[in-house]
């Protein structure tokens, strides 16, 4: 990767917006950190003597009903970056319009159990990256709107698919409004887990791969940037693996046949929210199999080994030739691609159509579930007012949800299906909240 400076600006720095806070509290000793937002201590104990809070999701505003499957991969050509003397192995979820809707118990768990026991424990994301209060929240109780192993629905033909990657120590699951979303809209989402980064992954078979960002972060000596390189790196080989798995699950049986042929490998998207916006875009730029893309508030360059500096990647370097969207927040380190050094060589480079757009009011974690869940658990006393600040800013919350939802549908919509609803072409007074850069 070149070199772009080496100075001590936010800009340069992944603490806030690639690295996030899980690995974040165990570099504040370094100068990696940024400032979104308040961590909860590692040590703090859960409050198992106070009533649990609880929260939901907001419902998909498409016409669809939402069925999702989780599926095990395993490459055995390729060794755990992680874990060595291991193949890798992945989880995903598809997620897709459904031929019936599901309703109370039926809907699918946010999480499972110990997903969700370790996620809002002290050692989990929730706290990490998000200042919960660990064992404050029952995340096991947050319902999808989506029925499990759903028949799809029939009649359409094969739909576009969509990937999606969450955040650096984020769960696959850290996304789930949108994804449902996109699916009651017509698409085939799969949400890819990225074990042993992650927060937590929970295997069929009982076992919880937790990560070991945070143990890796307080080695003496640690060269962060060649840490987030590294990171990216396994996450592009996932996604091309994802890619791989998908051209044989239709028709290798290991799908319901009418699930396995819904998947329109010809028309495949990809969206991620911080690390993962940037694995969106490097995974298109490495492989042509995706068509359009979506990064939410990632960083396109890397640190040098101390922590600053700005060293671009890959595809901020040579651009994209197919579609692609920026959508910014009002994190300090973050806004138009004009202020960011990986997002203005990415404007220069790119050929392909492009577009970007800032949420006003917003922070990095408003291309998430934080959106939605986090004002309803500080009203129950399990996140500080501050966290929620830190995190999701002062938008209306179903403002920025709304809004989410209606950049990246019209987006997909635009370059996977052909349907244009011109909100792409400028400034909308639908969303006066979001401000069109370019």
């Amino acid at each position: 990767m070149r070199e772009r400076g080496r100075g001590q600006d936010a800009r340069s720095q992944w603490g806030a917006r690639g690295l996030r806070r899980g690995v974040a509290v165990a570099l504040a000793a370094t100068t990696v950190l940024g400032a979104a937002g308040t961590a909860a201590p590692a040590s703090a104990a859960p409050a198992v003597a106070e009533r649990r809070a609880r929260a939901a999701l907001p419902l998909p505003t498409g016409p669809y009903a939402v069925g999702t499957t989780d599926l095990r991969l395993v490459d055995p050509g390729r060794e755990d970056p992680w874990r060595p003397g291991r193949a890798r192995e992945l989880m995903i979820s598809l997620w897709y319009p459904a031929s019936r809707p599901a309703y109370g118990d039926e809907r699918a768990p946010y999480m499972v159990p110990r997903a969700a026991r370790h996620f809002g424990g002290p050692d989990g994301a929730a706290a990490f990256n998000y200042g919960a209060e660990p064992g404050r929240t029952d995340w096991s109780a947050v319902r999808t709107h989506a029925r499990p192993d759903a028949p799809p629905l029939l009649g359409a033909g094969p739909r576009p698919v969509v990937l999606w990657s969450a955040g650096l120590g984020d769960p696959r699951t850290w996304g789930t409004g949108l994804v449902e979303d996109l699916a009651s809209r017509g698409y085939v989402v799969v949400t890819v887990d990225h074990p042993y980064e992650a927060s937590e992954v929970a295997f069929p078979d009982g076992r919880l791969a937790t990560s070991v960002f945070p143990a890796l972060a307080a080695q003496p000596g640690l060269d962060i940037g060649a840490l987030l390189r590294k990171a990216l790196a396994v996450r592009v080989a996932d996604i091309r693996f994802v890619l791989d798995e998908l051209a044989a699950l239709r028709t290798d049986g290991r799908l319901p046949a009418a699930l396995a042929g819904s998947l329109d490998l010809g028309r495949i998207g990809m969206a991620g929210q911080s690390a993962g916006g940037f694995t969106a875009a490097q995974a298109m730029h490495d492989d042509p199999r995706i068509k359009a893309g979506v990064n939410l508030d990632g960083q396109l360059h890397f640190p040098g080994p101390d922590g600053t500096g700005v060293h671009l990647g890959g595809v901020a370097e040579d651009g994209l030739d197919r579609p692609f969207l920026l959508m910014g927040t009002e994190s300090p380190d973050s806004g138009p691609y004009t202020g960011q050094p990986g997002w203005a060589a990415f404007w220069q480079h790119t050929r392909g159509w492009k577009a970007d757009v800032t949420l006003l009011g917003s922070r990095h974690g408003s291309y998430t579930d934080a959106q939605a869940l986090l004002p309803q658990l500080a009203r129950q006393g399990a996140v500080p007012a501050e966290a929620v600040r830190g995190d999701i800013g002062d938008v209306r919350p179903e403002r920025a949800v709304l809004a989410t939802r209606a950049y990246v549908g019209s987006f997909f919509d635009r370059w996977l299906r052909g349907h244009d609803d011109h909100l792409l072409d400028g400034p909308s007074p639908r969303f006066p909240e979001m401000r069109f850069e370019g």
